[in-house]
């Protein structure tokens, strides 16, 4: 009897704690997500003042709002809050799908500077492409530590520093690794132009800036210990020389993502990486 009695009693103990553990929860994950928010807030320079001003403005008269630089100034921003209340609901969503494990990564300074770039390169984009693809930064930074923190910001940096006509190169070549520059044209856009257009200008300058930026490579052997083998020189057949240049289109060197840039395409392309192991799994 004592016995039964002794167990009845650790079981409302432990019902106890679970119940308090359960009202202790909720309120440390919304001081873990309150964190992150004022982090991200805090680095966009306009929120503070849009506020103010949207506070202020409710106060004014009617006929006041017409026509005021302060009226146009919020309706401009205000499509804006609205976008960035999305984004930080869906990174919020995404972040309760890796559960508590990441909430001490959340409160660290490390990763809270990275939200604070983030936000910025965010605050800053031009397109909501890029938009995306800092919302996406900052979210797999949580989740998963498949490099430094340094490199992220670095990643960080890209996303400022690259237009959309890089990045559309970066997908087609992680889509379809060992591509020519023929082949990378040719499924981006299309037919060949002259090999003295603004075109064909523009295509050399995003294959330059991505190779010597460490995105990618020309396509090289390694051997068993991951060094480069230097290639065998060819016999040339004694021909007369060509005339021209090597073509902006040219159709024999393969293109691949060095390893720097397929953390970048895993980090920031979500929905590209999704859809290649889609079609790898069927």
């Amino acid at each position: 009897m004592e016995d039964l009695h002794k167990n009845t009693q650790d079981e409302l103990i432990v019902e106890h704690l679970r119940t308090e553990l359960a009202k202790i929860e909720p309120s440390r994950r919304k001081r873990v997500m309150e964190k992150f928010v004022l982090a991200a807030l805090g680095s966009i320079p306009w929120v503070g003042g849009f506020l103010s001003a949207a506070a202020s403005y409710k106060a004014d008269e009617g006929p006041l709002k017409q026509n005021s630089l302060q009226t146009q100034w919020l309706e401009e921003h205000h499509q804006k809050i609205i976008e960035l209340q999305e984004t930080l609901a869906e990174i919020q969503e995404r972040f309760e799908g890796f559960g508590t494990n990441i909430d001490d990564r959340i409160q660290s300074e490390e990763y809270l500077m990275l939200v604070r770039k983030a936000f910025r390169t965010w605050d800053e984009a031009d397109t909501n492409e890029k938009r995306r693809f800092s919302a996406n930064t900052i979210t797999n930074a949580a989740g998963t530590r498949v490099c430094s923190d340094d490199v992220v910001h670095l990643f960080l940096d890209w996303l400022e520093l690259y237009h959309e006509s890089h990045f559309a190169v970066i997908r087609e070549i992680f889509t379809n690794p060992e591509s020519s520059r023929y082949e990378i044209w040719t499924n981006l856009y299309g037919e060949i132009p002259r090999e003295d257009s603004a075109e064909a200008d523009l295509f050399k300058l995003l294959i330059r800036d991505l190779s010597t930026g460490g995105v990618i490579r020309q396509e090289r052997d390694v051997n068993h210990l991951g060094q480069f083998v230097r290639k065998t020189p060819q016999r040339r057949r004694s021909t007369k020389p060509s005339s021209t240049l090597e073509s902006a289109f040219e159709d024999t060197k393969p293109y691949v993502l060095t390893e720097l840039g397929k953390q970048f395409v895993h980090y920031t392309m979500n929905e590209v990486v999704a859809r290649i192991e889609r079609s790898g799994s069927e």
